[in-house]
C-alpha cells in the first residue's frame, strides 16, 4: 500500500531537493566563496529554486502544472552544477566538495525526471480533478 502523499513535504524528491540547497549555503558561506557576491547568491538563488518550484507546482493541484514546475525545478538543478563547476574553477571549492555537491543535484535531477515521468503517465490528475 502506497502512502498518500498530502503535502509537497512528504515528497522525497522536495527532501532531496532542500538537502542540495543545505549543502550550497554550507559551501558558499566560508572561504573566498561567501565574498563572491554574485556568483554566491546566484547559486543560492538556483540551489532554493529548486524546491520552490516542486513545491510551487504541488500546490497548484493540476499534474500538467505540475510538470512545468518539475520541468523549472531540474533546469535549477543544471544551473546550480553549473555554477558549482565554475566555482570549482575558480578555486572557491574543492574537487572534493563539487562532487558531492554535483552528486546531490544530478540525482535530485535523476528524481524529478522519473517523478516528472510518473506524473505524465498517471490517470490521476490532481486534487482539483477528482
Amino acid at each position: 500500500m502506497s502512502q498518500k502523499i498530502e503535502k509537497f513535504e512528504d515528497l522525497e524528491v522536495w527532501k532531496s531537493a532542500v538537502g542540495c540547497a543545505n549543502l550550497i549555503f554550507s559551501v558558499t558561506s566560508v572561504g573566498p566563496f561567501s565574498k563572491d557576491f554574485v556568483l554566491r547568491d546566484q547559486i543560492r538563488r538556483a540551489g532554493v529554486s529548486i524546491f520552490s518550484n516542486i513545491a510551487e507546482g504541488f500546490e497548484r493541484d493540476g499534474n500538467k502544472e505540475f510538470c512545468n514546475f518539475l520541468t523549472i525545478a531540474k533546469g535549477s538543478c543544471g544551473e546550480a552544477r553549473a555554477q558549482a563547476l565554475f566555482a570549482l574553477h575558480q578555486g572557491y571549492i574543492s574537487q572534493a566538495q563539487f562532487d558531492e555537491l554535483a552528486d546531490r543535484l544530478t540525482r535530485t535531477n535523476r528524481q524529478l525526471s522519473a517523478f516528472r515521468s510518473y506524473l505524465t503517465r498517471s490517470d490521476l490528475k490532481g486534487r482539483k480533478f477528482t
